[in-house]
């Protein structure tokens, strides 16, 4: 009997045989509901020949048909009475299931998560977005959408999506166009790795979302709940509907805390900390200063995650900080990343190798963190090497710098949007939708093979801006991204190795190697990412002044 789990107390099934119910019994299914009217196939055995089958074997069963397509709000409501009422796990069966699915998808709203009935359902083979909106209504038929209209809509206030909403206005002052974020903070998230460093003060990298929209676009203060890219349309929370002309998706990703066991109850407190929250960066240097002897871990997870160098960066100004103090020589230092070499760019490995043995730094690579018990200072790693079983090693610490997973966001990852891993499924060159030619996607959250950071978001809004209004003109797609990314490693207090890499790590510096050699540590490099950068972010990135970020005509064809 081929049947789909939902959750642990529901699943769905094509039409099922009299015979199958002993099965279903030893399964561990202990009530039936039949969603499907007897009489609609010739081949269809009779509910009361399921009924009796159920009965002999000490299953519940209910009845109740719904048509083909047609799915109501009183059949929604009949289901959860009949589902309510009998004992889990409950297998609820139709023609093909869709029905039955729909039925479940439609009761839970209100009391799950849109994106998390959508995912469990896909999980299962049945994908649910046609009633995405209903769901969204809390189950119930929407009979006033109250849609508002916009030339261009941007799903994200990050750097991405202000950047391209400036962009764009610079060039078409006349598009119609809407942000949509519930954020009321705008974060410089790259200003959190000087915070944990002791250079920058939180306060700095923050500003209110409200006084960064560009002048003449709508700010939506509201979040994203599904997509309905045959119709233009978001669906809001609330059911709330947006329409489109063209769709620019960059929400950015999702910090996954809660995959590793035991990090969200220990986070902040117990000397675990992490650069990649606001609130936890100042954490970060307090525990350095107070830091006088012990082990230090520094964690990466797998790729991808947003910049791929912070994790290290972490460590360089930690350990930079206690050489400077006299405590190095006792103080332990690890790094351990799940992945397989200290940087993806090997031209960039050399002057960081440096570092490491200056540090006296242990290379724990293969390591992936797992499991964390903040009162008993420990850490669990899953070991993966190439060509060896895997094992897990259980380490102590005293101070630990964790980065957590990183996914495309649930609203993402269940959307027609998405790819087969989660991700914004975009040509890598023009970064339009491989299927949605009115969709564009850039920054941490579509699937180009780039690293995921802010300066990847300066080169691209441009990028989404000009093929845009090509588009609006009728014309096809103008410019590239030819992959840029930028990480500035700070190595030590004044000194940054730059890297500059763009597809296939090739190298893209911005700067004459007189004046900054990206492959080494350099003062201008520590200046440029202090001083210039920062105001470079706020007063001209997010304003649509391009600096350094013209976009390369199209040289090869979109994919």
């Amino acid at each position: 009997m081929d049947f789909k789990t939902i959750t642990p107390g529901f699943s769905v099934s094509p039409q099922i045989l009299p015979a199958d119910v002993a099965a279903l019994k030893d399964a561990g299914i202990r009530a039936i509901i039949c969603n499907r009217p007897d009489g609609e196939g010739a081949d269809q055995p009779s509910f009361a020949d399921i009924e009796a089958a159920a009965k002999a074997v000490g299953i519940e069963a209910r009845y109740v048909p719904v048509q083909a397509g047609k799915v109501g709000d009183a059949d929604v409501a009949a289901f959860g009475e009949a589902f309510d009422a009998l004992p889990r796990p409950v297998l609820a069966y139709c023609r093909t299931g869709t029905r039955s699915a729909t039925l479940w998808s439609l009761r839970e709203a209100g009391t799950r998560p849109l994106p998390e009935i959508l995912a469990a359902t896909k999980g299962a083979g049945y994908d649910m977005a046609g009633v995405a909106r209903r769901i969204a209504n809390g189950g119930r038929t929407p009979t006033d959408t109250g849609d508002a209209k916009f030339d261009v809509v941007i799903v994200g206030g990050g750097a991405g999506g202000i950047s391209t909403a400036a962009s764009l206005k610079s060039r078409k002052s006349d598009l119609s166009i809407a942000i949509i974020d519930p954020a009321d903070i705008h974060y410089y998230q790259p200003g959190w790795t000087m915070v944990g460093g002791g250079i920058f003060e939180a306060s700095e990298t923050a500003k209110t979302m409200g006084s960064l929209i560009p002048r003449g676009v709508t700010w939506i203060k509201a979040a994203v709940a599904a997509f309905e890219p045959a119709d233009n349309a978001v669906i809001l929370d609330g059911c709330r509907v947006v329409k489109y002309d063209r769709l620019v998706v960059c929400p950015g990703l999702k910090l996954d805390w809660g995959a590793v066991e035991g990090l969200t109850e220990t986070l902040g407190r117990n000397g675990v900390t992490s650069n990649y929250r606001y609130d936890l960066a100042p954490y970060t240097w307090q525990l350095v200063q107070e830091m006088k002897s012990g082990r230090a871990l520094f964690t990466q997870p797998p790729m991808p995650i947003k910049c791929a160098g912070a994790p290290q960066k972490a460590m360089y100004l930690s350990a930079d900080t206690w050489f400077r103090n006299g405590r190095l020589k006792d103080i332990d230092i690890h790094f351990m990343t799940a992945g397989g070499v200290l940087f993806g760019v090997k031209d960039y490995v050399p002057a960081l190798m440096e570092y490491i043995q200056k540090y006296g730094v242990t290379l724990d690579l293969f390591h992936n963190l797992v499991a964390v018990d903040g009162p008993a200072k420990t850490a669990t790693f899953k070991v993966s090497r190439p060509d060896t079983m895997p094992e897990t090693v259980t380490v102590e610490f005293d101070m630990m710098h964790v980065v957590p997973p990183q996914t495309a966001p649930d609203f993402i990852r269940v959307s027609p949007l998405a790819d087969a891993a989660g991700w914004a499924d975009v040509d890598q060159a023009t970064l339009r939708h491989k299927t949605y030619d009115n969709i564009w996607s850039l920054g941490d959250v579509m699937n180009a093979p780039n690293a995921k950071t802010a300066a990847a978001a300066r080169k691209q809004a441009p990028v989404v801006a000009e093929n845009i209004v090509a588009d609006i003109r009728g014309r096809a797609p103008k410019v590239q991204y030819d992959g840029y990314g930028s990480c500035p490693l700070t190595v030590e207090r004044g000194k940054i190795v730059l890297a500059e890499f763009g597809y296939g790590g090739a190298l893209k510096p911005s700067f004459p190697k007189w004046l900054i050699d990206g492959t080494k540590p350099t003062r201008a490099a520590w200046l440029l990412k202090e001083k210039m950068l920062p105001p470079i972010y706020w007063q001209a990135m997010l304003r649509g002044k391009e600096w350094l970020a013209k976009p390369e005509p199209l040289t090869v064809a979109a994919e």
